[in-house]
């Protein structure tokens, strides 16, 4: 697979190389010395893709074509006799079958999903997510209720008190990070498609840096720094990503997200708010397109309008129903994303190899307090 460049001056399609053929005007290559998305160390990159510059196009020579990535065939009448199988043995357990409900969903939808005509497939158990959730309780939710509780108990002075809240907050702090790499780390080493695993190989510690720097930078920018920190967020989550032995990139920059974001931020008042959906879908398309997977880069064309109505119509369905819309909403999301995601080049996937990575669920049960949702990212 080989991608043409076109020049932003003279409009000429030719190969990649650092100069335009006939007028000289700088274009783009491969760095010499690659780095990993947003300054995170060294990578191994082998025939990286073109990174996309303002007023260059890039198109697929050699015949390949683009299309849908992701085909989805399921139907919310379906997952609702899941959903409501799930509810009546959830409260006849007592609460334990919540589980094995939960990768029912998720297998579910994974096994509707398609590359191509190839199903992905969901590995996890019940099982698995019940002791990640006992051990999540044990290292988080146990320490967090004494911080809170115990002080009042003991009648302690305001300094004490004062304490235990600044440690509770640095544990929620811990919390957050711990939980978005654990729940990734954990999804992608239960997800397969043809029989190859996805995986996540990112330190935790390094995320939980990364998280308070930007956390912090954000707070002291009055969130000026926030679209920056979400893009530095996203990088490391999805250059850390594996299939099989394959990596994915991401080589965005926040900043130029930046001026999309002020202008939301401005604009919140005088539209009541709605203008953050075109901020989202303009964010959305913005990490995908910047994304990578061997030659191939993901195009995300969804429009602002597009998304407002796909989260009108949800926040509808739930509230004209009292919820029971529930599996048609999660449907309605899977679709939505296979309808605007497609692929430019080829996914060469001959290459890929099997290398699995262990992974404990306690990281998924953690997120599960703050979003059970099935993830395409």
């Amino acid at each position: 697979m080989t991608f043409g460049i076109k020049c932003p001056k003279c409009g000429l399609w030719q190969l990649p190389g650092p100069n335009c053929k006939t007028c000289g005007t700088w274009l783009d290559c491969p760095p010499p010395s690659p780095i990993s998305p947003g300054g995170l160390g060294p990578a191994q990159i082998l025939s990286p893709p073109l990174r996309k510059q303002p007023g260059i196009q890039m198109k697929a020579l050699e015949g390949e074509q683009e299309g849908n990535l992701l085909s989805f065939h399921g139907a919310g009448g379906s997952l609702f006799s899941i959903y409501i199988m799930n509810i009546f043995l959830t409260i006849i357990t007592l609460g334990f079958y919540y589980f094995w409900g939960k990768v029912r969903v998720q297998s579910y939808l994974m096994d509707q999903t398609d590359i191509e005509g190839d199903h992905f497939a969901f590995h996890g158990t019940g099982k698995e997510l019940l002791i990640g959730f006992l051990k999540a309780m044990l290292v988080f939710a146990v320490p967090l209720t004494l911080l809170n509780v115990m002080p009042e108990l003991m009648g302690a002075g305001v300094v004490i008190k004062k304490v235990a809240e600044f440690l509770a907050y640095g544990i929620i702090m811990v919390f957050i990070p711990v939980a978005m790499v654990g729940a990734r780390r954990y999804r992608l080493s239960r997800t397969s498609w043809r029989g190859i695993r996805f995986s996540f190989r990112g330190q935790t510690w390094e995320f939980i840096k990364l998280f308070a720097r930007g956390s912090f930078l954000t707070a002291i920018t009055l969130g000026v720094y926030y679209p920056i920190f979400d893009a530095r967020r996203y990088g490391f989550l999805v250059s850390h990503s594996y299939f099989g032995n394959r990596q994915f990139f991401f080589y965005g920059n926040g900043r130029d997200l930046l001026g999309q974001y002020l202008l939301a931020l401005a604009l919140t008042i005088p539209t009541l708010g709605l203008y953050w959906f075109w901020y989202l879908a303009r964010k959305q398309g913005f990490f995908w397109e910047n994304t990578s997977f061997g030659s191939a880069c993901f195009r995300y064309t969804v429009t602002g309008r597009a998304l407002m109505n796909l989260h009108l119509g949800n926040l509808l369905l739930l509230v004209g129903t009292l919820g029971l819309a529930l599996p048609w909403v999660m449907v309605r999301k899977v679709q939505f994303v296979c309808k605007y995601l497609t692929l430019e080049g080829s996914l060469d996937v001959a290459s890929v190899r099997q290398e699995a990575q262990k992974a404990s669920a306690t990281g998924e049960a953690l997120a599960g307090f703050l979003d059970a949702g099935f993830d395409l990212s």
